[in-house]
């Protein structure tokens, strides 16, 4: 089941400027960032702390490509601030399987990719008491396990 607080993903304006100020008030610094077409953002991960093997605890900076992104509303509602929290799985599919038989409403069918090769998907805030709620894999997990290649997962995100 769920193995700890992977990351946790905070909406912001302007990109460049939270990672400024993270870096000068906390000195942490970015290890990866992407746009992720898909989600329609522009995103950075600072390492808080962890290692390479899946058991890294990140801040999520995420900044919207589009107005019409579920980021993009997003801010416009509620302002700058954590957007969701996202804990670490070793199994995303299995672990939202069995959530989802619980009542908790999964908000993809299948988990798609993302950040930096993982596999994700969302539960209900309204089911989880207000919190938007992350599973993920993460690319390290994957290949620890023996679950799926990044290759295969990536294949699969592009079938869907």
């Amino acid at each position: 089941m769920l193995t700890r607080i992977d990351h946790i993903g905070i909406a912001c304006h302007d990109l460049d400027a939270t990672v400024g100020f993270y870096r000068a008030t906390y000195g942490f610094e970015v290890a990866h960032t992407e746009v992720n077409e898909e989600q329609g953002v522009r995103e950075a991960m600072l390492r808080v702390n962890g290692t390479d093997d899946g058991g890294t605890t990140w801040l999520q900076l995420l900044e919207p490509t589009r107005e019409d992104s579920a980021v993009g509303k997003w801010l416009a509602k509620n302002g700058e601030g954590v957007h969701h929290i996202a804990f670490g799985t070793p199994d995303v599919d299995a672990d939202a399987a069995a959530i989802g038989a619980k009542g908790v409403r999964v908000l993809y069918d299948e988990p798609r990719r993302g950040s930096m090769e993982s596999r994700i998907t969302f539960l209900h805030p309204k089911d989880c008491h207000g919190v938007l709620t992350e599973l993920v894999t993460s690319a390290g997990e994957r290949a620890a396990g023996g679950a799926e290649t990044t290759e295969e997962a990536v294949q699969d995100n592009e079938d869907h």
